[in-house]
């Protein structure tokens, strides 16, 4: 004869549980909507490097790009007509939890890279930058 156990009693080892509590941590991400002003130019070329980065001032933590839209990645570029605002986003992981204030910064080998400094944290860390 079975029987159906409707509220099973699970019982896990304390260390194992105190060692998986250690484990768990809260999945954020940061996205950047980007507006690129090319009003008072000629069609220009802008593309993103996998070296952008969110830097918690502060602190030695570092945000990494994860994804890109509506701008190509290093070596393609991207045409942005003149006489337009040109948008892309950028999703990025997250910052930490003590973390008020970030900088946006494309780390390349060139002149050129985008960077803004000074950015305030707000609790959706959804963000629109000029750059």
């Amino acid at each position: 004869m079975s029987t159906v156990i409707t509220k099973p009693k699970i019982q896990i080892e304390k260390k194992l549980l105190a060692e998986l509590k250690t484990l768990v941590k809260e999945e954020r991400q940061v996205l950047i909507h980007c507006l690129f002003d090319a009003m008072n130019s000629d069609d220009c070329l802008i593309r993103i490097w996998p070296t952008t980065f969110l830097y918690a001032t502060g602190s030695a933590h570092r945000s990494e790009l994860v994804y890109a839209d509506n701008i190509t990645m290093f070596p393609t570029w991207t045409l942005v007509p003149g006489a337009s605002v040109y948008s892309f986003s950028l999703l990025f992981t997250g910052l930490p939890s003590d973390c008020s204030v970030f900088d946006f910064v494309e780390e390349i080998p060139e002149n050129g890279g985008f960077k803004v400094n000074g950015i305030k944290r707000n609790n959706s860390d959804v963000y629109f930058i000029k750059v």
